[in-house]
């Protein structure tokens, strides 16, 4: 079948303003949205720039805007989008680098805030620190996160407040504070307690629902502000 894909372009080193470009491509219904990127690329315009990897919806590279949904371009197929023009942009909320291409560094540090690594006041055992299954479940759903920025690019709070850390770091930050082996909750619990932190996450769902890897985004939040009433009930609002 013949595909129609409208794409952002942009390079800020010399274009004064972005634009869509439009391509055809021969793909197949079980080919993906990155199979025909990448073909217009090697075949018609090696100009055109976006991010990839592994290709098989692990490592978040190719998180993009398609037909107005974020998603990674390697999981949505092109029988999905048939009949129809395809229309893809950068992420929201991001800088733009180069067309696809957005700049990632801001929203990897609003990640790193929150410590996102195992804090323990106990000596390092001779094997791993166990953890049971149960505890292990509990982090079961959030621990799938591949970082891939399609539920702070698709949330609508961050057009409310630019300084909202996002539901990603968020998410990291639940997945420390629920886990078995680490000693820092009550602290990691206070550092997302603030006006920019859980607290601007208005219930869209919008995080959710993009999800490629299916974590309760907005439910995980929402536990977080619960854990954080429970825990410190003398707080003020």
């Amino acid at each position: 079948m013949e595909m129609r894909f409208k794409i952002f372009r942009f390079d800020p080193e010399v274009d004064k303003e972005p634009r869509f470009q439009s391509y055809t491509v021969s793909a197949e219904p079980h080919h993906r949205i990155l199979d025909c990127l990448n073909k217009i690329k090697w075949e018609q315009d090696g100009t055109l720039g976006y991010r990839m990897s592994c290709g098989h919806g692990i490592c978040g590279s190719d998180g993009m805007r398609i037909n107005g949904v974020c998603g990674l371009a390697c999981q949505k197929l092109v029988k999905e989008y048939e009949g129809t023009e395809v229309v893809l942009e950068p992420l929201p909320h991001f800088k733009v680098l180069k067309d696809l291409i957005v700049e990632m560094d801001g929203f990897l540090e609003q990640v790193k805030r929150f410590r996102p690594y195992l804090i323990s006041t106990s000596p390092p055992p001779e094997k791993e620190r166990y953890q049971s299954p149960e505890d292990r479940k509990k982090v079961g759903d959030v621990i799938r996160c591949i970082l891939c920025a399609c539920c702070t690019a698709a949330c609508p709070a961050m057009d409310e407040n630019e300084k909202y850390v996002g539901p990603a770091a968020l998410v990291w930050a639940y997945r420390l504070i629920n886990d078995s082996r680490d000693d820092a909750f009550r602290e990691r619990l206070k550092a997302v307690d603030f006006k920019d932190g859980v607290w601007s996450c208005k219930n869209y769902f919008e995080c959710t629902r993009v999800c490629p890897k299916t974590i309760p985004v907005t439910k995980s939040i929402n536990l977080l502000k619960r854990e954080i009433e429970k825990t410190f009930p003398e707080r003020s609002h």
